[in-house]
């Protein structure tokens, strides 16, 4: 039994049913992220400003991380913190800011489909830096490990999914105009790049910076998301055109968001206590449940590619982990 049990039988074994459950529900939550989305369409559109979402979401963590400071205020320092605790957190607030607005101008220079492929190269990214920064060496199974990740996610959003009605013979609406060509351009290659990057750079300096400050993880993400809510708010208020804030919302647009808040949380703690690894293998994960909720939420069908992914997940799983 060691020292961090406490001396207390069961309780490694209790906060290992809690970080599995913890890590099974930010799964979910990542997996049911685009199945809510395509709910709150309106005749083929999102009826909401897509920087609404984003600024109501870290609104509704940066409210989550409140009340629990409020409820847990004996665990608050006891001295004034001087800002230079703050301050580093402006820079994960900028980095993920940044990645939030490339994913919009991306769709300019590239189709939907070669995106979703290409930025599973964000998994080498994030490998890179975690090796660079935190100065953790990979072994040549982890590594063949995130290789296969990487392959799982091209792979899965290369066909993971189809829709039943360009299998049925005779016209149908959706199809009409053809399949969307394959369109890329060479600013469009330089633009993934540096979302791949600055995803990686994002994660992993999270990741150090949580770990380094012996603060509670509440104050920590209390931080990083007033930066991350004035940052939000001037990119929203600097954009004048289409709805207001809260127009165009539903209630499965509120669930959306709530569930992206709470799963925010989730991987903060993942980053605090555990990796920003053990969080690409939750984002993998998650296209399971994105294709399981997809099939039975919007009628699209699983294909010979979901289930070839899902066995490479599997493998990678198993290479990682079980070489610990």
């Amino acid at each position: 039994m060691s020292v961090e049990d406490g001396g207390m039988p069961g309780l490694g074994r209790h906060r290992q049913a809690r970080w599995t459950l913890m890590l099974l529900l930010s799964t979910a939550m990542y997996g049911a992220h685009a199945p809510l989305l395509a709910l709150c369409h309106v005749d083929g559109q999102v009826p909401f400003r897509p920087s609404s979402a984003v600024l109501l979401t870290e609104l509704t963590k940066l409210l989550l991380c409140a009340f629990s400071l409020l409820v847990d205020w004996q665990a608050w320092p006891r001295r004034a913190l001087p800002f230079r605790h703050a301050a580093p957190f402006a820079v994960s607030a900028l980095l993920y800011g940044a990645n939030n607005n490339l994913v919009i101008y991306l769709q300019r220079y590239m189709d939907p489909s070669t995106y979703q492929v290409l930025s599973n190269l964000k998994i080498g990214s994030t490998a890179l830096f975690y090796c660079l920064c935190l100065r953790h060496r990979l072994s040549a199974r982890q590594g063949l490990a995130l290789l296969l990740l990487m392959a799982a996610g091209a792979c899965y959003t290369a066909g993971g999914l189809q829709d039943p009605w360009n299998t049925l013979p005779g016209p149908h609406p959706a199809a009409a105009a053809g399949p969307m060509p394959l369109h890329i351009t060479p600013l469009g290659l330089l633009l993934l790049l540096l979302y791949c990057f600055i995803s990686g750079l994002s994660s992993v300096y999270t990741e150090l910076l949580m770990k380094r400050q012996k603060l509670p993880l509440a104050l920590q993400n209390l931080f990083v998301y007033t930066f991350g809510v004035l940052l939000n708010l001037g990119l929203h208020a600097g954009s004048s055109s289409g709805p207001s804030l809260l127009e165009g919302f539903s209630g499965w647009a509120a669930l959306m968001v709530l569930s992206q808040a709470v799963n925010g949380l989730l991987m903060s703690a993942v980053m605090k206590h555990g990796s920003s690894i053990t969080r690409l293998f939750v984002v993998s994960c998650s296209l399971v449940v994105n294709a399981m909720l997809s099939a039975a939420l919007l009628r699209l069908q699983l294909t010979a590619a979901f289930f070839l992914a899902t066995l490479l997940i599997g493998l990678a799983v198993h290479l990682y982990y079980g070489s610990q």
